[in-house]
């Protein structure tokens, strides 16, 4: 970064490991230099181990939203990929592990609710343009509709109905 002084955040590759063992990760995880916001609206491809970014960079955008007790780094991942470009340092400089029982993802249900959240907040917040503001109201849409089809199998109807407003305040037709 002090070669590059216009570089606001960066972030390595990484290895995995699940339950003990190295895995491959799958081509959708592939990382790169630039305009990350797309990709990352679909997944987190931003491990929080592997980033250093420039402290300025927290003024623009905030910090981690500590109401979020899963998905904080998706959410904060994709405020600062809507304004500004990642640089991808193509080592694997950190090592991800996954598949543990302590694992916050394992510990919540239903971890696509806090990325609604996420992508509501962008929506609120942000000055996002207007193809950008559309892949984000698809990406609302893709998992809005993941938790309402939860929600109707187990005869949950009060919460489907909850995304079901959500995806109409938004602009989308009725699902």
């Amino acid at each position: 970064m002090d070669s590059h002084p216009e570089c606001r955040v960066c972030y390595t590759d990484e290895i995995w490991i699940r339950r003990g063992v190295r895995v491959n990760p799958m081509k959708k995880h592939g990382k790169f230099s630039g305009d990350i916001f797309a990709p990352s609206l679909g997944l987190c491809i931003v491990s929080p181990s592997s980033v250093m970014m420039r402290s300025s960079l927290f003024e623009d955008v905030g910090v981690f939203d500590e109401s979020m007790p899963v998905c904080e780094d998706y959410d904060l991942w994709l405020r600062i990929a809507a304004r500004h470009a990642f640089y991808f340092i193509d080592e694997k400089l950190i090592v991800k592990r996954g598949g543990h029982e302590d694992q916050l993802s394992s510990r919540y249900w239903g971890m696509d609710r806090f990325r609604v959240q996420a992508l509501e907040k962008l929506l609120r917040s942000l000055p996002v343009d207007d193809e950008r503001r559309g892949l984000v109201i698809a990406m609302l849409e893709r998992k809005c509709g993941i938790l309402i089809q939860g929600f109707c199998k187990r005869g949950k109807m009060e919460e489907a109905d909850h995304y079901r407003a959500i995806i109409k305040k938004y602009g989308s037709p009725q699902k």
